[in-house]
């Protein structure tokens, strides 16, 4: 059976006016992301790839140019449209996790999900199912600046799986992280991502990242210049999901 095509992009360009000058962002770039696939795009600062990344995400309207995401072409869409769409299709991780300072890490990820309509019942169940498969069971009433960068990252990609989207697009994922962390972060939003039967769309600099993609892109001057299939390494594809270990109870007599 042939596989689903989740995002379309074509002949799209992206053009910016700063004052006099007009800075061509995106040239007539082509690509097909299709369904489950990791796919990662590489390039130089100014190359294009996070305005690539804004436009699927409906951040941003292309110049010219079509972009279809499952089966729905969205460039004519008018703005409701595109936040509804985005609620129910697309998830998103940045280099900053973006979490919400005072709420836990379960209300986290269940605010997308209550937005979106879900009642809060299976919200919350749904939340802690996803904060579960993260490795994240013995952090669900953790408030963000409770936790490490890499736990704050895995609640960030718990929360951008949640509402079973067809896409993540994740903007520099690891790049506030350090390399074993990152790694680890990169291996969570694979594997959860492949539970999920949901494509990765990922920007990034990190040549770690790049070695874990199905499909990699190279853009330079706002299109893209190279692409190749490859195999992600067997340790990365195989290996399980660890948990974050419980804290340890502290004595009274411990001083905090």
């Amino acid at each position: 059976m042939e596989t689903a095509a989740i995002v379309q992009v074509a002949n799209l360009e992206k053009t910016y006016r700063l004052g006099n000058i007009t800075v061509q962002a995106l040239r007539g770039v082509n690509f097909t992301l299709y369904q489950a696939e990791f796919v990662v795009i590489t390039g130089p600062s100014g190359s294009g790839k996070t305005t690539l990344l804004n436009i699927i995400g409906t951040l941003d309207k292309p110049s010219a140019g079509t972009v279809t995401i499952d089966g729905e072409e969205i460039t004519g869409m008018k703005d409701g449209q595109l936040t509804k769409l985005r609620r129910h299709k697309i998830g998103f991780v940045f280099q900053f996790h973006n979490l919400i300072p005072v709420l836990t890490a379960l209300e986290n990820v269940e605010l997308p999900l209550l937005t979106a309509g879900m009642k809060p019942k299976p919200a919350k169940e749904r939340a802690g199912l996803m904060l579960e498969r993260v490795g994240l069971r013995e952090r669900l009433t953790h408030l963000p600046d409770e936790l490490s960068g890499g736990e704050q990252q895995r609640v960030a990609i718990a929360r951008a799986l949640a509402n079973h989207p067809k896409i993540i697009l994740a903007d520099e994922p690891t790049g506030d992280l350090d390399t074993k962390t990152g790694a680890e972060v990169v291996q969570i939003m694979y594997e959860s991502a492949k539970k999920e039967n949901a494509s990765v769309l990922v920007v990034t600099h990190d040549p770690v990242v790049a070695d874990r993609a199905e499909k990699l892109f190279e853009m330079r001057d706002g299109n893209i210049t190279r692409s190749s299939q490859q195999r992600p390494r067997e340790a990365f594809r195989l290996r399980a999901i660890e948990p974050v270990p419980p804290e340890p109870a502290r004595s009274l007599s411990q001083p905090n």
